[in-house]
């Protein structure tokens, strides 16, 4: 146990949120804790020296990507442990090759995404955001609530754009509002998709036959654009959209177009260039909720994610599979 060496490469600000003092003191009981006290452009030519002397490597968002082809064929690190979500930014396929094991906490982020979706669902559906404005906006009482009648989110149609951690999450959550299902997954079988209690269906389908319409695709070439003008001019009149996923699955020309004509209401956490440009057509939407990208942020989430990760590593120490391992397989599908 003592000559295990763990290599903590999380810069500040990220360091003291996601592992907490409890984190920190269970993975030095793990091994030797290492961590350069340096910026991550510091960092970066460093890693080959550090990395060749570890068996294990904590990462988390800030962290340059590893130079695992850099490493000796005979590296001694086994295992990287991502306390944040998406990794192909991060790991080449050659730490396969070398037989290091991957980890991340993309499942820990995704609880947070998918509670933030159903909010949204809900504030789609009930415009209490807009009704809270014309409150505070000094609109007679009366008139207050007549922006929008309002609708209940059970046994509506909803229909999800990717079958991964976040959109089954989002399942899960809507379970108790029995809401009619339908999925367009192209990874996902029908078994599967029945196993989560929705249909399995095309993507046509999908924007034609659903009152809320949420994206949970990740970024890859088969996903840039899939959707554009046409499938958004088959939503519903009144239909609710959401994305809290990445922009790149969505046109975003063609989506502004259509949610200028109105009949659309809109919740956009992810937007092509961030920080969103302060003249952005999209900031001057009233069907339109905007938020930072912020979906997968929360006290309790960064703290599990830290937490989860130093889990993962006590399980390889003891010889168990991982929790949330990603595979070679996966690498190319996801976030």
């Amino acid at each position: 146990m003592a000559s295990r060496r763990i290599a903590v490469l999380v810069p500040d600000p990220h360091y003291d949120r996601v592992l907490t003092a409890e984190a920190r003191a269970r993975l030095a009981t793990l091994g030797e804790v290492v961590r350069p006290a340096v910026t991550p452009h510091e960092l970066a030519p460093l890693l080959p020296e550090v990395l060749a002397g570890v068996d294990v490597c904590v990462t988390g968002w800030g962290t340059p990507p590893l130079p695992i082809a850099s490493l000796p064929a005979d590296t001694q690190l086994r295992l990287i442990a991502h306390t944040a979500g998406s990794v192909r930014r991060l790991i080449p396929q050659e730490a396969y090759t070398c037989g290091i094991q991957v980890t991340h906490a993309a499942g820990v982020i995704a609880d947070a995404v998918a509670e933030i979706t159903l909010l949204l669902m809900l504030e789609g559906l009930r415009r209490v955001g807009e009704m809270d404005r014309r409150m505070k906006a000094g609109v007679a009482f009366a008139e207050a609530g007549n922006v929008y009648p309002g609708d209940l989110l059970q046994g509506q149609r909803v229909g999800l754009v990717g079958a991964g951690y976040v959109g089954r999450r989002v399942v899960r959550l809507l379970a108790p509002f029995a809401a009619d299902l339908s999925v367009y997954d192209p990874y996902l079988s029908e078994e599967e998709a029945a196993g989560l209690g929705a249909r399995r269906i095309d993507l046509e389908t999908l924007f034609v036959a659903n009152r809320i319409v949420s994206i949970h695709a990740p970024i890859t070439p088969e996903t840039h654009h899939m959707i554009g003008a046409r499938h958004l001019a088959l939503l519903q009149e009144g239909a609710v959209f959401i994305n809290t996923a990445r922009s790149w699955s969505v046109d975003q020309e063609a989506l502004l177009a259509e949610l200028q004509r109105g009949r659309v209401w809109a919740a956009l956490d992810v937007f092509d260039a961030e920080p969103l440009h302060q003249d952005s057509p999209f900031r001057r939407l009233t069907n339109v909720v905007l938020t930072p990208h912020v979906a997968g942020r929360s006290l309790t989430t960064l703290r599990r994610q830290g937490a989860a990760m130093v889990e993962e590593i006590e399980r390889w120490s003891r010889g168990e599979p991982l929790r949330f391992p990603v595979t070679e397989a996966m690498l190319p599908v996801m976030a």
